[in-house]
């Protein structure tokens, strides 16, 4: 869903099927922002992006994290993982928006998140 509203206001986005693959695309595209499901299968989100953190080639590109999951303490949680922001689903569709284009700027033809 995320996808399909960055990419009808003109985003380039990228989706990966689980975290370890999104850990090699980060690598391999260097988006300027990565949207982060937590719930990811084989390495959760948390895991992710600490290893996208711990990679000084990829520290630098901003991780927000997004969770259906609204238990306490996951906000700190994928704070204290790197992340710089944590969206909560469902999430107004204008949040979103505001939240790729402060990482990233408006929607231009480079503007590449995963």
């Amino acid at each position: 869903m995320a996808l399909k509203i960055l990419r009808s206001r003109g985003f380039t986005c990228e989706s990966a099927p689980n975290g370890r693959a999104a850990v090699a695309m980060a690598a391999a595209l260097k988006p300027g922002l990565i949207l982060m499901d937590l719930s990811l299968p084989e390495m959760n989100g948390w895991e992710a992006t600490r290893a996208l953190k711990a990679d000084p080639a990829l520290a630098a590109i901003p991780v927000v994290a997004i969770t259906a999951h609204a238990m306490v303490g996951d906000r700190e949680t994928a704070i204290a993982a790197g992340c710089a922001e944590c969206l909560t689903k469902p999430y107004e569709l204008e949040e979103l928006i505001a939240v790729a284009e402060h990482y990233v700027g408006p929607a231009e033809p480079q503007a590449k998140i995963a």
